[in-house]
């Protein structure tokens, strides 16, 4: 079968000898903009529990720990970090229905390390930098087949300098590795759906099976592909014979069991096949109801029903973690939007985020591409339609899908998979130019300089972009908070701020993170609580507050409940939900990143405080 693009590709505005040296610039610039990331930012409030549970997956050969997430890309992290020494602590480790032990290996293994687990953190963020260099390639080749050189270079700008991308890419956390690996698995398989041959279906076989190993999220493809398949054979302007058709089925059966054989073989077929009868739930969904709301309940809607003897083709540990990733999302937890805390998520959440967190450089290319689709369908020239819809198809099937889980929103992070088709589709763009010299240019180049800028601009910060829509990243906590600001990412910018700043006044801390800030060489005390129902202001020492520096997570400030503070012996102190909003009536004098916001209390400040209070 021969591809259906039939479309001529726009004169590149670049010589094409060029391309390559621009294609390795590029990915070169975008390589040093991660190693600096990964140097400077402190590890996040996930990244910590992910290298232990990496490490644990070569010393132990086991996969219990951070098992809802699949184990590829903390594996790659972990592997130069057991290679350089590494020091560990498993004490905690504890194991049940629905068990997280990870959330206190996590910092044990910190503190085990010490100041030394940032340069471990390092060596781990660099090692997983080449699955965002595989990103970039799809990338470009994707784009530029679909539409010439020039959209290729435009859907590689936008990969390298994308604000988003360049934040998670710099993490160990799953979600840059799947978003790389996705587009990669999708690639492949579109190439199949061109020619379909035994060695494009082994190929794409073996890289969605690398694929399903980053993120369950993937697990959709299973379903999709098939799908896509027919559709396209459906709608082959050739026709097609029936061996061809039977040729091409039995290439899409091997293709996705030697997938799941990968999936598999990344668990070393830990627990594969076990049959669904024996396995003990936690979530409403594969439990069965609940009978007693006030207990943590196992149980197995499979039990006792023909289904209980059929063999899991899938790791107990992938099985089990998919379980407790959907009670995560069916308990009841807090969604932070636009100021305010909500027991419940919002279908139209990731809409929002995008809209803010997206360059609006980067939007008006996306209009520009909608209008030239529009005026391609008009002008009856839209030959390729069928390759961009195998290309959406993912896209939309990822967004309806995270969006359709209301009961909990909190990450943008968890639609990153997405961006990569978004951008190879946005790149089309480029065919509106017709000649470098022709004002239609700058209708592409103004948007991608403004979206270029505007990430660069907020760099090395690049988690808490937002674009000028509603101010800018000094204005995101307003909107946006926990992986989408402050994610724990910006302590070495305050340990920083406070040698620049050194002051003989107490200092007080309430950090958002996995990890004792002492062990960065921060020493302080929990600031006291003042939640909204109290009068006075009070802590576990019953002190108050006093003149003197404070710096407080915007997490905090706002009640996020996921993780609590550490107080002065480094140890985490539960606080009332609404035990530091009362900094919300202060203005900082100075922000660590973005998401640690600096205060110079003053009597008078408190005095101010406590008037304000009294009168509510």
């Amino acid at each position: 079968m021969t591809s259906s693009n039939n479309t001529a590709h726009p004169a590149t505005i670049v010589s094409s000898q060029i391309v390559p040296y621009l294609v390795a610039g590029l990915l070169a610039v975008q390589t040093l903009l991660l190693g600096y990331l990964a140097i400077r930012q402190s590890p996040n409030a996930n990244e910590p529990g992910h290298l232990a549970a990496g490490v644990s997956n070569w010393q132990l050969g086991r996969f219990e720990l951070y098992r809802v997430n699949p184990p590829l890309i903390r594996m790659t992290g972990a592997l130069p970090v057991v290679m350089a020494g590494v020091k560990t602590d498993w004490d905690a480790f504890h194991e049940s229905p629905g068990a997280r032990p990870v959330f206190t290996i996590g910092p044990a293994f910190m503190k085990a390390n010490g100041e030394y687990s940032f340069w471990l953190m390092t060596l781990a963020r660099w090692a997983c930098i080449p699955f965002w260099l595989i990103g970039g390639l799809v990338c470009f080749f994707w784009a530029h087949a679909l539409y010439g050189e020039t959209s290729g270079l435009l859907a590689l700008t936008l990969w390298c300098f994308s604000p988003n991308l360049l934040a998670h890419g710099s993490f160990i956390t799953p979600d840059a590795g799947a978003t790389a690996m996705a587009v990669a698995a999708a690639w492949l398989f579109w190439r199949w759906l061109q020619h379909p041959t035994w060695g494009r279906a082994i190929a794409a076989g073996c890289l969605l099976g690398l694929a399903e190993l980053t993120k369950f999220t993937l697990i959709l493809f299973f379903g999709l592909w098939p799908c896509l398949w027919l559709f396209w054979i459906g709608f082959s302007r050739s026709k097609e014979t029936k061996p061809s058709v039977w040729r091409q089925g039995a290439q899409l059966a091997i293709l996705l069991l030697l997938a799941l054989h990968i999936l598999n073989l990344g668990y070393a077929y830990d627990g594969s096949f076990k049959p669904l009868g024996k396995y003990e739930f936690i979530s409403a969904t594969l439990s069965g109801p609940v009978t007693d709301t006030s207990a943590s309940q196992t149980g197995n809607r499979f039990a006792g029903t023909w289904l209980e003897q059929i063999p899991v083709p899938l790791p107990a540990q992938y099985v089990m973690g998919i379980d407790i990733q959907k009670q995560d999302f069916e308990r009841e937890r807090q969604t932070f939007f636009r100021g305010k805390l909500y027991s419940h998520g919002f279908w139209y959440y990731y809409l929002y985020a995008l809209a803010i967190k997206v360059p609006l450089g980067t939007w008006l290319l996306a209009l520009s591409a909608s209008v030239f689709t529009l005026f391609q369908i008009k002008r009856g020239q839209w030959k390729n339609w069928r390759d961009e819809f195998i290309l959406l198809a993912p896209l939309m099937l990822l967004f309806v899908f995270v969006s359709s889980e209301t009961d909990y929103n909190a990450h943008l992070r968890y639609i990153l998979p997405i961006f990569p088709f978004g951008i190879i589709w946005i790149s089309k763009s480029a065919q509106i130019i017709t000649s470098f010299k022709s004002y239609r240019s700058l209708v592409i180049a103004v948007p991608l300089l403004w979206s270029v800028a505007s990430s660069l601009w907020i760099y090395p910060h690049s988690l808490a972009y937002f674009n000028e829509l509603i101010g800018g990243p000094s204005q995101g906590y307003r909107h946006l908070i926990n992986s989408n600001l402050d994610w724990g990412q910006d302590l070495h910018d305050l340990k920083r701020w406070l040698d620049q700043h050194p002051s003989p006044e107490p200092f007080y801390l309430a950090y958002y993170g996995l990890f004792a800030p002492q062990i960065a060489g921060i020493e302080f005390q929990l600031p006291p609580e003042w939640p909204e129902r109290d009068d006075d202001l009070k802590d576990s020492a019953n002190s108050s507050l006093v003149p003197g520096r404070y710096a407080i997570s915007v997490n905090h400030i706002y009640g996020l409940d996921t993780l609590p503070p550490f107080n002065a012996a480094g140890e985490k102190q539960y606080v009332d939900q609404s035990a530091f909003r009362y900094f919300l009536d202060l203005e900082p004098v100075a922000r660590a990143g973005y998401s640690i916001h600096i205060y110079e209390i003053s009597q008078a400040d408190i005095d101010r405080l406590k008037e304000k209070r009294h009168k509510k």
